[in-house]
């Protein structure tokens, strides 16, 4: 059976064989899940994960949909891996174009929240989904997202820690959006607080078995360590 790999930000290297289908349906489902549980946070309007303070903010300036400016940023983040030598996989393209497909459709279909008694559940609710979409993906072992493989790449060419990378590099995202007027609130922090143990948690739940081993995730690192979002 043919072998699959994709390494994480720490380093590790999630390894899965066979499954074809499973893995295609865990990679898109999880896409599809990521960008409508992002909506609910768009929609709860309580703070939204750092990416999606930079898409809404360039929504706010630019009057695209944050589902279209979430698809121009990533593919602009795709074209920084030219020079960082990074090879894209199936699940790096999909998740270009399906996340902002996703967020944009799921908004078209959310009726406006205007009350905390409906705006907080559906922070909540994003928050957890958004937990399970990242342990479909990961688990898939199809390619890292853009934004994750940029800040791998950064690490791999100027040698600094993947945790410096990725705090400079959300750091940087969220104080433009917030800057060009997207969403800073309670829920950005509670998803900054949430989203690791969430991604582990989940990631126990989806990961796809070997034929021969029974576990997909091999090589240094454990399930419970590894984290990547699309």
């Amino acid at each position: 059976m043919r072998q699959a790999t994709t390494t994480t930000p720490g380093g590790h290297v999630l390894s899965t064989q066979g499954r074809l289908g499973r893995r295609l349906i865990q990679l898109y489902g999880g896409l599809a899940l990521y960008g409508a549980s992002s909506a609910l946070l768009v929609e709860a309007g309580l703070g939204l994960e750092p990416w999606n303070v930079l898409h809404q903010g360039l929504a706010e300036l630019t009057g695209l949909t944050i589902g279209v400016v979430s698809i121009v940023v990533g593919a602009a983040v795709l074209l920084l891996w030219i020079p960082l030598r990074q090879r894209p996989g199936i699940g790096t393209v999909s998740n270009v174009f399906v996340v902002g497909i996703a967020m944009d459709g799921t908004l078209a279909l959310l009726p406006e929240a205007h009350s905390l008694t409906v705006r907080i559940p559906l922070l909540l609710t994003g928050v957890v989904l958004n937990g399970a979409a990242t342990g479909l993906y990961i688990s898939a072992g199809l390619g890292p997202g853009p934004r994750d493989g940029l800040m791998t790449g950064l690490h791999r060419r100027t040698g600094r820690s993947v945790r410096l990378m990725r705090t400079g590099i959300e750091v940087a995202v969220v104080v433009t959006g917030f800057a060009l007027g997207g969403n800073v609130n309670v829920g950005t922090l509670l998803y900054a607080l949430s989203i690791g143990p969430l991604a582990q948690l989940f990631l126990r739940v989806f990961v796809v078995p070997s034929a021969s081993e029974g576990s997909a995730v091999v090589a240094s690192g454990t399930p419970e360590r590894v984290i990547l979002r699309p």
